[in-house]
């Protein structure tokens, strides 16, 4: 599913909302868990899951063309994690 297909969701669903609107509230939505992301919290969607970083450590890997070895820097990464209800639903 896109993030368009997400939008036409919303505003079929909620039908005071117009397709703009619709758009807004997603985009909010997106955008507050990428700052909270940002700054290193976690954010948790009940029933849902939970976003949040995880550190990865610096390691050597290969370059595949020339084989030579390079450092791959350390760095932060985004990672979801589902929560109880919808793996249950998942798994039925």
């Amino acid at each position: 599913m896109t993030k368009a297909q997400i939008i036409e969701r919303v505003s079929e669903q909620v039908t005071t909302l117009t397709k703009r609107q619709a758009e807004i509230v997603v985009n909010t939505v997106f955008n507050s868990i990428r700052d909270s992301l940002k700054k290193g919290d976690k954010t948790e969607i009940r029933g849902f899951g939970s976003f949040r970083l995880r550190a990865r450590r610096m390691k050597e890997g290969r370059n595949p063309k020339t084989g030579a070895t390079v450092a791959v820097p350390a760095k932060k990464v985004p990672f979801f994690k589902a929560g109880k209800e919808l793996k249950e639903l998942l798994n039925k």
